[in-house]
């Protein structure tokens, strides 16, 4: 009998937030899917150290040792990387990659992948947003439209448990959600004052992917409501919120058709020429550095943005000598990110009558208004951002000793608000932003390391200088005082929604993948995270990812029915 050992219906590159919306539909079809994970299996519950450590539990309170950031000055720059979590991030030299201009490349190496650290903003696309290439005329028109994904959005929505209000809003669609958490006051003036003010501009709730009802889907998963505990990023024995290792993993595995292996660096993909098609994945063991290879019908590619770019340009063949797909030579190019450099804030003096305690995992949001109906900038799209406003305890650290405890312990006195707001910018994907193979330098697996040339143009800083000006003017009509802005001058990559490079679209001449998001020139890879974005909105992707993943999915599924 053939050895069947290595054979499988279906292979999934990547164990994180794709990766697991694929592994889940294609198990629930009853397929017998490889998931192929390059880093160690967490497991829920089991494998979250410091969920419940308190702070004094820390020997640094929570800081990163002087050491650990000298040797990381890149992962040290992301707000996540800290005591309690700072097992769920790649270090700087676990897998180094070049910089041809400055990017921070911010990775989770693990089943889960950034699922277990993830801000767990989720909001839907608009068909301003997909249709925003064909008007602005930037990159590709999108081969798909809203109404391709309304049905998957709801699909995921019901799944992973979002929270949210029905705005009303074309800017942003509503979804199936859970009751939100309530706005503070001086959250809900700012949203009166921009309705007072402006005709376009909106403060809404933030929409989060966090359990604030029961429904019967989240028992079967194992999980209950969010405790507000805010400290996500260390993995929520509760399930509160979602990441793939407390949803996905498991309902996978409870099918019996999932076989999950780890420790599994992907080098490539195979295309056999007689077939012309993929074949399988060949593999090395990120521990004993063997190599291995595996086979299926299907195989779908959700290594994270930048890593499925680099295993398409790794794929190489007499067909296809300059990567898998890659025929019309746009593969690892216009690659774009999120533009989160313009900071703002400034204090509220009023509402001295109220308070703020207890802790609450998300804020306020304003949805893009800049060019959605029309070119009314000098810089293309626009920018949503965040709002925040909390009351803090006017502490004195005065004296020592007792003393010093006593001013520390003991104040009651409340300060003005603090507002604050974030701008989240959509930049545009240029052929000259790209990624590519270096022709000499290779990682510990073998496999070249990945050459980054990303940066920043004149739209954006157009766009930061915008920001500025609106919400300056926006803060001082709603009374906010002592107004300060900040360029934090940020590279790429810490926004940490870097996508693109095998893009979506109609034309094979233009594009890689088609609207189920099949490589145009090899059907059988799907490839479903963020490389598959043609352009990018101001909304997190994340939502939009999932949507994605479990349409093409099912897309598979149908197409293996008809022998497809």
């Amino acid at each position: 009998m053939p050895d069947t050992t290595h054979h499988f219906d279906a292979i999934v590159i990547g164990g994180g937030m794709t990766g697991g919306w694929a592994a889940k539909e294609l198990c629930d079809a009853g397929l017998k899917t490889l998931m192929l994970e390059r880093g160690r299996n967490v497991e829920h519950i089991k494998d979250y150290p410091t969920t419940g450590m308190q702070p004094w539990e820390f020997p640094h309170r929570g800081r990163i040792p002087h050491e650990v950031e000298k040797e990381n000055p890149v992962i040290s720059r992301c707000y996540a990387f800290r005591e309690d979590a700072m097992h769920f991030f790649v270090k700087d030299t676990e897998h180094p990659y070049i910089q041809d201009k400055p990017f921070d490349w911010i990775r989770g190496y693990q089943v889960g992948g950034k699922s277990l650290m993830w801000a767990r903003y989720v909001q839907r696309w608009s068909d301003h947003d997909f249709t925003g290439p064909a008007r602005d005329g930037f990159a590709v028109d999108w081969p798909i439209r809203y109404k391709d994904l309304e049905k998957w959005y709801t699909h995921v929505e019901q799944f992973i448990g979002v929270a949210g209000n029905r705005d009303g809003l074309d800017t942003l669609p509503d979804g199936d959600f859970l009751k939100p958490w309530d706005l503070t006051c001086v959250e809900e003036h700012f949203k009166d004052s921009l309705k007072k003010s402006f005709k376009d501009r909106h403060l809404i709730f933030s929409r989060c992917a966090h359990l604030t009802e029961e429904r019967e889907i989240f028992k079967q998963q194992g999980r209950t409501l969010c405790q507000n505990r805010n400290i996500c990023q260390r993995g929520c024995p509760y399930g509160g919120y979602f990441s793939a290792n407390s949803t996905l993993i498991p309902w996978a595995t409870k099918t019996g058709n999932l076989t999950l292996q780890p420790h599994s660096v992907v080098h490539s993909i195979i295309f056999d020429e007689k077939e012309n098609r993929a074949t399988g994945v060949r593999v090395v063991n990120a521990e004993t550095k063997e190599t291995t290879e595996y086979f299926a019908k299907i195989i779908f590619l959700n290594a994270a943005t930048l890593n499925s770019n680099l295993v398409l340009l790794n794929s190489k063949s007499d067909r296809f000598p300059n990567g898998l797909g890659n025929d019309n030579g746009f593969l690892g190019k216009y690659v774009a990110f999120h533009n989160y450099r313009a900071k703002i804030w400034g204090k509220h003096e009023g509402h001295k009558e109220f308070k703020t305690e207890g802790k609450r995992v998300m804020g306020a949001y304003i949805p893009r208004f800049r060019n959605v109906y029309k070119q009314e900038t000098d810089f293309l799209r626009g920018y949503a951002s965040t709002f925040q406003a909390m009351r803090s305890l006017d502490v004195s650290n005065d004296g020592f000793g007792q003393q010093l405890t006593d001013n520390l312990l003991g104040s009651k006195d409340f300060g003005p608000w603090n507002v604050g707001s974030g701008m989240m910018g959509e930049t545009i994907p240029k052929e000259t932003n790209f990624v590519k193979l270096d022709g000499t330098q290779k990682d510990a697996w073998g496999i070249p390391q990945l050459r980054i040339n990303v940066v920043h143009d004149d739209n954006d800083e157009q766009m930061i200088k915008d920001f500025f000006e609106q919400f300056t003017e926006m803060y001082e009509k709603a009374g906010f005082t002592d107004i300060q802005t900040k360029d934090t001058a940020q590279a790429p990559g810490l926004d940490i929604h870097e996508m693109g490079g095998v893009r979506m679209g109609h034309d094979p001449k233009t594009s890689l993948l088609n609207k189920w998001n099949q490589l145009h020139s090899c059907p059988n890879v799907y490839v479903t995270d963020g490389a598959c974005m043609t352009s990018m909105s101001t909304q997190n992707p994340s939502l939009t990812f999932m949507a994605l993943t479990a349409r093409a999915a099912n897309h598979a599924v149908e197409e293996l029915k008809k022998g497809g």
